[in-house]
């Protein structure tokens, strides 16, 4: 049996990537004619047409997708076998890392992060991005370093993530509201006018599942796509928000909470990156500080997870 030609790999890796030929071939300084040639040796290597046409652009095969998980992995395991190890010297390290957060993060533990990094690793830069969904794309395509969520069905099998704290969801009103003045229960609840946050366009949650087994049901005057127009909204107004307890702590000045009565669980607020980083020094010593700035913790942690 022939042995296989590796450098096929990394076309493959950056074939599926691109999903476009001559975006490939400029990717790998070859021309587009060269790079067909490569598709048409991957196709006859890997049995499957890997890429086929639909409309003007091509899309993956069944097999293609499955492979996209793995080439990566096979393509940056041996780029670092290859690659020489140096130790990390965090005063000289110049590096910008791109960090993904649920709303709220900033405010909450940006300004010990800051500090943190700052005192550590002068030239480290961060980068703060928003976190509009939960697709983990961006951790795969290496233009998110690191972000911090809840995990859902969206997050990438191959993620890593260790969890950082635990975190419920609350009500608020502003200071002074008819609510506050009596027992809370849910009857009350439901019956004043509610804020829903909504990135999407979700026009009901879990609060209204909650409220419908009780056979009672909300209304939503207004929808928002964040938590901190809704703390904006509920403290000038009559309305009612329901918020996350730690993503608002640090802007919600101005407002009275309280604990839902309804029956939510708890979720889990979680660090998520891709494995290729896991050996990665530099990127090792950032999860460090990420988890001991979130826990107020040092030293020994969960194990990281899948």
């Amino acid at each position: 049996m022939a042995r296989p030609d590796l450098n096929l790999l990394v076309t493959l890796d950056v074939l599926l990537a691109e999903g476009n030929v001559a975006r490939a071939a400029q990717r790998l300084r070859l021309s587009p004619s060269a790079m067909s040639r490569a598709l048409a040796r991957l196709r006859d290597v890997t049995g499957d047409p890997l890429l086929v046409r639909a409309g003007r652009g091509l899309v993956p095969t069944p097999r293609a997708l499955e492979l996209r998980g793995l080439v990566g992995q096979v393509v940056e395991d041996a780029e670092a076998l290859l690659r020489p190890a140096r130790s990390l010297d965090l005063k000289t390290l110049e590096r910008t890392f791109t960090l993904r957060n649920r709303e709220g993060f900033v405010q909450t533990f940006g300004p010990a992060l800051v500090a943190r990094i700052a005192s550590e690793a002068p030239r480290v830069v961060l980068r703060f991005v928003a976190k509009p969904d939960k697709e983990s794309t961006p951790l795969r395509d290496g233009t998110v370093d690191l972000e911090t969520g809840v995990i859902g069905d969206t997050t990438g099998p191959e993620v890593r993530a260790q969890a950082l704290f635990r975190d419920r969801f609350i009500g608020i009103v502003r200071a002074g509201h008819p609510l506050l003045d009596g027992p809370l229960d849910a009857a009350r609840y439901a019956g004043g006018d509610h804020i829903l946050v909504s990135r999407g366009r979700r026009e009901r949650g879990p609060v209204d599942e909650a409220l419908e087994r009780m056979d009672l049901k909300r209304r939503i005057a207004v929808t928002v796509a964040s938590f901190s127009e809704a703390v904006a909204l509920a403290r000038s107004s009559d309305l009612i928000a329901q918020v996350s307890d730690r993503a608002t702590a640090a802007f919600r000045d101005g407002v009275a909470s309280f604990a839902l009565p309804v029956d939510l669980p708890d979720f889990t607020v979680s660090m998520l990156w891709h494995p290729r980083m896991d050996a990665d020094p530099a990127h090792r010593w950032l999860r460090t500080c990420f988890r001991e700035v979130c826990t107020g913790k040092t030293g020994d942690f969960p194990p990281e997870q899948c």
